[in-house]
């Protein structure tokens, strides 16, 4: 029986240090820096992981209560009923004036309500409180292309790219941009 023992301890000291070095190292979460850091420099596969952990962050208003708020608006959103999203994002907006999610998605609700005015400003709210936040970019890109501001919304989409390389809607649209922004060659 001991020779058994004295056997196994250098096996299961082998196994124990294998698996030990073969997890990652616990460093924590990632934080939003991280996340947008590791998106400017990742392919096009890890740069779609990477949008949707950015997303999760981004719905994170840091209240339960918020959250719902912002779910339901969401989810109004989606379904297209822009009263209803205006509605619960409004509420949001008033109960958590820092979360630029709230703003962008509200934003978002009133454009495609057909009203301009409106996304504009919460899409700039959105912005000053996350300037980082692509998504209000691109929307604020879409908005000036159709207000007939074409070169505004091409250094919009220009910056989305920077933001998030790998944005296939901002390529599309900045690459149907370029002809009338930078001209046509002859």
């Amino acid at each position: 029986m001991s020779v058994f023992r004295s056997n196994l301890k250098p096996i299961v000291a082998a196994i124990a240090a294998t698996v030990g070095f073969s997890l990652p190292l616990a460093a924590g979460p990632v934080t939003l820096d991280e996340l947008l850091q590791r998106l400017q420099t990742a392919d096009a596969v890890d740069a779609a992981r990477i949008e949707r952990e950015i997303e999760l962050e981004w719905a994170k208003s840091g209240s339960p209560a918020m959250d719902l708020l912002f779910k339901r608006g969401v989810e109004a959103l989606e379904a297209e009923d822009y009263a209803v999203a205006i509605e619960h994002l409004t509420a949001l907006t008033d109960h958590a004036p820092d979360f630029a999610s709230g703003w962008y998605n509200r934003g978002q609700a009133f454009a495609l309500a057909g009203m301009i005015g409106p996304a504009l400003h919460d899409l700039e709210r959105a912005l000053v409180l996350d300037p980082r936040h692509y998504d209000a970019i691109f929307g604020l890109g879409t908005i000036l292309e159709q207000i007939g501001r074409p070169e505004r919304a091409y250094d919009a989409y220009r910056l989305v790219l920077d933001l998030h390389p790998h944005h296939e809607e901002a390529q599309q649209l900045l690459k149907r941009l370029e002809g009338d922004v930078n001209g046509v060659e002859l």
